[in-house]
């Protein structure tokens, strides 16, 4: 399921107050971007016991428990981490990735908040989440009688939200940094292939292994860490940021030009990280519209063609880059203002022609 409008974080806490108590919610989206650790906030903020079943591993038995003799007849006995007396948050994780035949036992337990004979108590709260199909992960098709039991919501990862969240929480320095310059970098979306990709949980688990091996750590195993976590486009370019972190407004230097582009040859990592972070400012700070263009943006414009006339003499690779569109997850469709390319044309036709 894809739905067409999609919630960051603060909205989809927003549902979970004001849907989840009165309707069982599910929550769709990628891997990695934090569906069960807002749930579990969630049911720290109402004051309610949080209990995770991760769907993939369970069996219908898990659930509706098993028989016992009482009499002349038999009482299923739900397992003690449903089966409770007071009040609480059942998070049914994966409930996408189940069998059908544990899909089934869910019925009940999610639109009566039953399981057998057992009620959940009174004010307690049913979520359930899982991945899209499109996401490369282990998901069965839901019976169009449980999806018509739940509300449906879907999550995006909101990059200011979760540097909020990292600074809160105290993640690593150079983690937060980068992606305060790179918000676009937090997530994207799962690849075909199995390897590593950038999501906000990867980010975390960068941040946790950089904290654990401490500030000695040498670039060979900076790079081992990152690359085992993140997409490798990312990865590449967070390692060239760290090795100009201790200058972290070197951009902003080149821009106003008290700086120059790095043009040593073993400083070609860095200057791909700069040309990517230069683009990413010329399409986040350039008006779509020239009629739009204020003085600010009108300086950064003329300046930003000087620069990639500096850039295309240091490595016309990474000065097309620079003006072509991207091609590569989160970056794909993002062009340039069609008004500013056509002033490049104007003024750097070398640059274009190589472009094209």
């Amino acid at each position: 399921m894809n739905l067409p409008i999609s919630v960051d974080q603060e909205g989809l806490m927003n549902v979970l107050l004001n849907i989840a108590p009165i309707r069982p919610v599910f929550i769709w989206g990628a891997p990695g971007i934090g569906k069960s650790a807002l749930v579990e906030k969630f049911a720290d903020s109402v004051g309610l016991p949080f209990v995770s079943l991760l769907g993939s591993q369970l069996a219908p038995e898990d659930i509706i428990g098993v028989p016992r003799i009482d009499g002349d007849t038999s009482v299923f006995l739900p397992p003690r981490t449903i089966a409770r007396k007071e009040p609480y948050c059942l998070f049914l994780d994966e409930l996408n990735a189940c069998a059908q035949d544990v899909q089934k036992a869910f019925y009940s337990l999610i639109h009566d908040r039953r399981v057998g004979e057992y009620r959940l108590p009174e004010g307690s709260v049913v979520i359930g989440a899982g991945n899209r199909s499109q996401d490369s992960a282990i998901v069965k098709t839901m019976s169009s009688a449980l999806v018509n039991r739940m509300f449906h919501v879907q999550l995006k990862p909101d990059a200011s939200q979760w540097l909020a969240w990292g600074y809160e929480n105290g993640l690593h320095p150079w983690v937060l940094e980068y992606i305060t310059q790179r918000p676009d970098h937090l997530f994207m979306e799962p690849p075909k292939t199995e390897e590593p990709y950038s999501t906000p949980r990867s980010w975390h688990l960068l941040s946790d292994a950089l904290k654990e091996w401490g500030p000695g750590i040498r670039e060979e195993e900076l790079r081992m860490l990152a690359y085992g976590c993140l997409s490798s486009s990312h990865a590449g370019m967070f390692v060239a940021y760290t090795k100009q972190a201790g200058n972290k407004f070197l951009l902003a230097q080149i821009i106003d030009g008290t700086q120059k582009w790095p043009s040593k040859p073993e400083e070609r990592d860095v200057l791909y990280f700069l040309a990517q972070s230069f683009r990413a400012r010329l399409w986040h700070d350039l008006p779509r519209n020239r009629q739009k263009l204020n003085r600010e943006a009108g300086m950064l414009a003329h300046r930003g063609k000087a620069l990639l006339k500096e850039l295309a003499e240091i490595n016309m690779e990474f000065a097309q880059m620079v003006v072509t569109p991207g091609t590569d997850g989160e970056e794909e469709g993002k062009c340039l203002p069609d008004w500013f390319l056509m002033e490049v044309i104007r003024d750097i036709p070398r640059l274009m022609t190589k472009a094209g």
